[in-house]
């Protein structure tokens, strides 16, 4: 039985991985759970599924969660420290990190430094310190296996298959909520016009990203850092109907893709099961009643935050730590009604623009080059 860490338990991926663990109970026990600020849902999972020790990064709300939890009696960790306390827990298998943003960095490595199998559903982790976070992965022997639904299609198509051969890797986006929105309507759009996905139910943050398709940006850097490959190699793909979740293109002509039903529960599940494969409840693939797959190129001077994605993973360095947090702090002011939707794409240029980057950068160069932007881009959203 794999024994998990499951952090971030109360978000969708978390949601769903508690969905997977029970309906393969016998080959997974949860050992370990943490939430951000939901504390009456985790300790609503803790009850269900009895982990351990449970960690809640919002310290203040320890208290009551350990009011909430005064039958079940996990040992009970808070604030950030806490997280990665539970990351490094020992005597586990496997450590999901369904953390959102830039949050998820640090425990993800205090997981490295035990060698554990992680589980990776939060990109930023590798957009802002990549290189880093490889490396040292590599170093202590610490697998890193994809969660999100494209970086898991790209894995299990370059399964028995060398970097070296790899022409492409073709990165599909279904187009988000607003492919089909003209961009002289952007200035009309609701909150909820920008949050209603056609394909995925996610958190608010990551619909947002979809909506301004920074989530592909962010993916484009993630996918050079897990698959060793140039930004040049990466091409983005609008795939409306979000059933092949991604391709790669072999250097003998060869395409090779990954399909399936759209639900978050498969990705996760092959990072749980992985190398092995578990049968799912989820029903199969129709492609009889989908009857047809379609393809076009993204629009570019329509979503900005696009290209932004390419500046910064060729840049390399710093920038794409100081883009994701930007980037961070301009979607928590839409979410807050403090910013429209059409300023997110240019305020996040302006500081990316303005940032000078560290090449090969050390984990404080880039918590420095993030907390400076951050900083930057909160006086340019109040300014």
């Amino acid at each position: 039985m794999k024994r998990v860490v499951i952090l971030g338990s109360t978000g969708s991926i978390g949601v769903n991985a508690l969905k997977v663990v029970q309906e393969h109970s016998a080959e997974f026990e949860v050992v370990g759970l943490s939430a951000g600020r939901q504390v009456d849902l985790l300790a609503e999972q803790a009850r269900a599924f009895r982990p351990k020790v449970v960690a809640i990064q919002d310290a203040a709300l320890a208290g009551r969660l350990q009011g909430l939890l005064n039958g079940a009696r996990p040992q009970i960790l808070a604030g950030e420290q806490g997280v990665e306390e539970l990351a490094a827990l020992e005597g586990v298998d496997q450590v999901i990190v369904a953390i959102t943003g830039a949050a998820g960095l640090k425990p993800t490595l205090a997981a490295i430094e035990k060698g554990r199998s992680i589980g990776l559903a939060n990109k930023e982790t590798l957009v802002m310190a990549g290189e880093l976070v490889m490396g040292r992965a590599r170093e202590r022997g610490a697998a890193i296996l994809p969660i999100d639904s494209e970086h898991s299609a790209i894995f299990q198509c370059l399964q028995g298959h060398a970097g070296s051969q790899i022409r492409r890797i073709l990165l599909t986006t279904s187009g988000g909520p607003l492919r089909k929105v003209p961009l002289g309507e952007f200035g009309r759009l609701t909150k909820q016009q920008v949050m209603d996905h056609p394909r995925w139910k996610m958190g608010p943050k990551i619909t947002v990203d979809s909506a301004t398709m920074m989530n592909k940006a962010l993916e484009v850097i993630e996918a050079c850092s897990l698959f060793g490959v140039s930004v040049d190699q990466v091409e983005v793909v609008v795939h409306p109907e979000a059933i092949v979740h991604s391709m790669v293109e072999f250097i003998d002509g060869s395409v090779m893709a990954q399909l399936a039903v759209t639900d978050m529960r498969i990705p996760i599940q092959y990072a749980l099961s992985y190398p092995d494969r578990l049968a799912s409840s989820l029903p199969a693939l129709d492609l009889v009643s989908i009857q047809q797959l379609t393809f076009e190129a993204p629009d570019r001077a329509k979503f900005p935050c696009l290209e932004l994605g390419y500046v910064a993973a060729r840049a390399g360095g710093t920038l794409p730590a100081v883009l994701n947090a930007a980037n961070e702090v301009c979607v928590a002011a839409f979410l807050r009604d403090d910013l429209p939707f059409t300023r997110l794409a240019p305020l996040i240029e302006q500081v990316v623009r303005r940032h000078r980057p560290v090449a090969h950068p050390t984990l404080e160069q880039i918590l420095e080059a993030d907390t400076w932007a951050r900083e930057e881009t909160q006086e340019v959203v109040t300014a």
